[in-house]
């Protein structure tokens, strides 16, 4: 989730480990795409598990592909030009005014996104806890409101440190869910046509599609000021494959580990936390802890984002609005079910940013085709 305050922190852990700034580019990007979604299950269910093995391999290689295309080209792009502003990368594919539309889109989605996250709050409380989803949606635009307002930086950076590790358990909640039931996923497989699941598309492949066109439009501004800090070309393209296909590869295998538990986790807001409580209630005590925090520092950027886009950061105005914004937030999200809105938000914003990736492939070709430099 793309904000300066997170910008910065990657950029200042990539200016001190030189010899490993492959290896923190990747960390980067698999910790940025990691949010409420993701944490929970709820994004893997609808994107790869819920159309089986070709949504599981077929969305899960398009993804691979498409996403290391698009950050790599962010990256290089980032690198050669160093913009001022790390936005006018969609001026850069997409000319002054299209480019202007989706620079204060990129905005409005973000907004929609915090609003996502309210709502995965309440699903954690209301699901795993018992308590009513208010108490979660409204307890975490609370806190995530004051955070912002005080600009409490280091207690989301000493939590923030959590993204990888969500990525870790979450892998081996998959692989866990696939060993202890093998033959699951090929009956999970035989039972889909019967199973009313929500999913992303009508079809895998535009699943595949909308699933990086909003990736995209998080990524797009970061991986452009993180590009800015890469010596050379081939260290951003380095970085920008290896995250992407450790990301993809992580997909496939939590999607595997939930299509061998579907009849468990299929209708569920909290997919990951019905695999965790399934092995250990104790494991899912403390998944649960880990998916609120993850939660957390991904809504505090977001929220801080929209907010220092119109006000300086820590003005009475930035205050302000940032308890608006809040407010709206928390109300919006607790209006649908967890799992409705990551279908609405995730799913519009992303064949709004299929859009944007058309518009990238035209100008590569281009620039390939005429032998042009970034």
């Amino acid at each position: 989730m793309s904000s300066n305050s997170t910008t910065r922190a990657h950029l200042d852990t990539v200016e001190k480990g030189g010899s490993l700034r492959v290896l923190t580019y990747a960390g980067a990007i698999i910790a940025f795409l990691i949010g409420s979604g993701f944490a929970t299950g709820q994004e893997i269910l609808q994107y790869f598990t819920a159309y089986g093995y070709w949504g599981v391999f077929g969305t899960g290689l398009l993804v691979l592909l498409l996403m290391s295309y698009v950050a790599v080209e962010f990256f290089i792009v980032g690198q050669a030009k160093k913009f001022e502003r790390p936005s006018r990368i969609f001026h850069y594919y997409c000319g002054k005014y299209v480019g202007t539309f989706f620079d204060y889109f990129s905005v409005l989605f973000v907004f929609l996104s915090f609003t996502v996250m309210v709502a995965g709050a309440g699903a954690v409380f209301e699901e795993h806890y018992g308590l009513s989803k208010y108490f979660g949606g409204i307890g975490l635009a609370l806190a995530v409101g004051i955070s912002v307002w005080f600009g409490l930086k280091s207690l989301v950076d000493v939590i923030g440190k959590i993204g990888p590790l969500i990525v870790i358990v979450a892998i081996a909640l998959g692989l866990l869910g696939i060993m202890r039931n093998p033959a699951g996923i090929a009956e999970g497989q035989a039972l889909l046509p019967s199973l009313d699941l929500t999913q992303a598309s009508t079809n895998w492949f535009m699943a595949g599609l909308s699933y990086v066109g909003f990736c995209m439009l998080w990524l797009a501004a970061f991986l452009t000021a993180l590009g800015k800090t890469a010596r050379n070309r081939k260290e951003a393209v380095a970085g920008g494959i290896v995250g992407s296909v450790l990301f993809s590869l992580a997909c496939i295998v939590v999607g595997l580990g939930l299509l061998a538990n579907i009849t468990k986790v299929g209708g569920t807001e909290i997919p990951m936390l019905v695999l965790a409580n399934d092995n250990s209630p104790v494991m899912a005590a403390g998944i649960s802890v880990m998916v609120l925090a993850g939660i957390y520092t991904t809504a505090v950027p977001l929220l801080w984002t929209v907010s220092s886009r119109f006000f300086a950061d820590k003005t009475p105005r930035f205050k302000y609005l940032t308890i608006a914004l809040a407010v709206i937030g928390a109300i919006i999200g607790l209006v649908l079910p967890f799992s409705q809105m990551v279908n609405i938000v995730y799913v519009i914003n992303g064949y709004v940013g299929i859009l944007l990736l058309v518009l990238m492939m035209v100008k590569t070709i281009r620039r390939v085709v005429r032998r042009q430099p970034v």
